[in-house]
């Protein structure tokens, strides 16, 4: 267990010191200090209680992906999510939406937190649009397949599987849900989903194309390093949808940058070395609905991102729907290998 969770353990170590440490010189005192450092760790488990959907999503994908690559996305794919979607990415919204520079953004941030924070939630309903539709994409794809063996929610997915070779179902779909989430808003804010929502879509299609350019049809070693890239790229962009949501949501704590930024990113590292550990002991094979689970949830949380852009849903509800779906379809999970020890043909859910 340490061998997987050993590097997220040192780096909370870490990145606890060092909030401790930045809470002592912002106000000088023990409390002041204690208080910064139980914000950074009530970050840290909220992200990891709401991000349990992302590492079983992300195990589905990076399972078959080359070992080597794997090691990238927990490497390179940490300092992405910790420095990329926790500081820069913020930043980039303020300076887009103020017109600032890098260097103003940041002092932004540091002198006037209430500004920083005011302009970043101002560009929630682009981020809702982006990542709902992104995610939808995600879920309805895993649903939408016509060569998908193994059901969990019968009812539900053995229509949506029949369809599946239908050409853009899925697109579809998600731009009816886009249009009619588009009519609960005001003319601006709808205007702004909207886009925002086609360059989800866009950008989905985008990294659907990568995934098949680099796709290699034989195993050669370029070709494997390529077709792990295009995994890589998908992989981040997935895991940037889910994370607007929690971003946002951690300024009901915090709108200090680098407090967040400690709390999510030691939340960011728990859910890599999930995803890995999910991989490599082969979970998702050994509970078999584990990963419709993830997907139920992945499609939860689409939905959740369009309604909050007229009806606010607190993260802890997010969190829980994801965690009840997924707990549910392991206890099917392992419902089912009890009836069947010894694998034999699937019992279809009804």
């Amino acid at each position: 267990m340490f061998k997987h969770f050993g590097g997220s353990l040192i780096f909370t170590a870490i990145a606890l010191a060092l909030g401790g440490w930045y809470g002592w010189e912002l106000t000088g005192t023990v409390d002041g200090a204690l208080g910064i450092l139980w914000i950074c760790a009530v970050l840290a488990v909220l992200e990891v209680s709401l991000s349990f959907d992302n590492a079983a999503v992300n195990a589905s994908v990076l399972k078959d992906m080359d070992p080597v690559w794997q090691r990238r996305f927990l490497t390179w794919g940490i300092a992405i999510a910790v420095f990329g979607m926790r500081i820069v990415f913020p930043l980039v919204i303020v300076m887009i939406a103020a017109s600032l520079g890098p260097i103003e953004a940041v002092k932004l941030a540091i002198n006037d937190p209430e500004q920083y924070e005011v302009i970043l939630n101002a560009a929630h309903i682009g981020l809702m649009g982006f990542g709902g539709a992104f995610l939808g994409m995600v879920g309805l794809k895993y649903f939408f397949d016509a060569d998908k063996e193994v059901d969990w929610i019968a009812a539900i997915e053995r229509p949506l599987a029949k369809v599946g070779n239908i050409e853009a179902i899925s697109i579809g779909f998600v731009l009816l849900m886009t249009y009619l989430t588009s009519t609960m808003l005001s003319d601006a804010d709808a205007l702004t989903f909207l886009v925002a929502a086609i360059a989800g879509l866009l950008t989905f299609i985008g990294v659907e194309i990568v995934n098949h350019v680099l796709e290699a049809p034989v195993a050669t070693t370029g070709q494997v390093a390529k077709a792990g890239f295009g995994a890589f790229l998908y992989l981040e962009v997935l895991d940037a949808s889910f994370s607007f949501d929690g971003v946002i949501g951690a300024f009901a704590l915090s709108n200090n940058l680098f407090i967040i930024a400690i709390g999510l990113g030691i939340g960011a590292m728990f859910v890599r070395s999930m995803t890995i550990f999910l991989v490599r002991q082969g979970t998702l094979s050994e509970y078999r609905y584990l990963e419709h689970g993830a997907f139920y949830a992945i499609i939860a949380l689409a939905a959740i991102m369009y309604i909050n852009t007229f009806q606010h849903i607190p993260e802890v509800i997010t969190g829980l729907i994801g965690a009840v779906l997924i707990g549910i379809a392991f206890w099917s999970s392992v419902r089912w290998n009890r009836a069947n020890p010894d694998g034999e043909p699937e019992a279809i859910a009804a």
